[in-house]
């Protein structure tokens, strides 16, 4: 059973969110917690944002970090695009099967990027990283969206993603509007 789930989004402050993740916990105890954190990637900063996650995962919290095609990567889009696409180049000489393998959507990007601050390569150690949930829901500056950049290394569905979140949008209008005639009624209701 799950206690809280925070839904977290300050634009163009990632460390705000600083302020909602922590609670005072002794530092020695880490046990796993049932408490589930929702992220909303928008605005926040690449490094900045998987440092915080990481944290809260290896204090043993179950995270979701959503909308992972609106995090920022500082500096300009073409120096970015340049990196990955030598990063693309990189691989095993004798069998590229073996890796590294290198990943087109954003909410992959943004989890190797996390696996990267974690440790990873023993089973035990595996296990804060399997608290780690990514979702896929939605795809001029000094910063650069994961979405774009994803979409010129070859991630196939910006137009997918962006047309299910015009479609939850309206989903989630349809469903406030209920909502408020709902609480309306009942306002009348217990008036009476």
């Amino acid at each position: 059973m799950q206690e809280f789930i925070y839904f977290l989004h300050t634009q163009g402050n990632p460390c705000a969110c600083t302020v909602q993740l922590w609670e005072q916990k002794p530092r020695a105890i880490r046990q796993p917690s049932s408490q589930v954190l929702v992220l909303d990637g928008r605005g926040h900063l690449l490094g900045r944002l998987a440092a915080i996650v990481a944290k809260q995962v290896l204090l043993g919290r179950k995270m979701f970090v959503v909308i992972c095609e609106g995090i920022n990567i500082s500096g300009n889009f073409y120096h970015n695009q340049l990196k990955y696409l030598a990063f693309l180049c990189k691989r095993i000489n004798t069998n590229p099967s073996r890796g590294p393998y290198h990943f087109r959507a954003p909410s992959c990007i943004f989890w190797r990027t996390e696996r990267g601050m974690l440790p990873h390569k023993t089973r035990r150690r595996q296990a804060p990283l399997e608290g780690l949930k990514i979702m896929r829901l939605k795809p001029t500056h000094k910063f650069a969206l994961f979405g774009c950049l994803a979409h010129e290394v070859g991630w196939k569905y910006q137009a997918v993603t962006a047309t299910l979140e015009e479609k939850r949008k309206a989903k989630a209008r349809l469903h406030y509007a209920k909502k408020k005639l709902i609480m309306k009624l009942k306002k009348q209701a217990e008036k009476r």
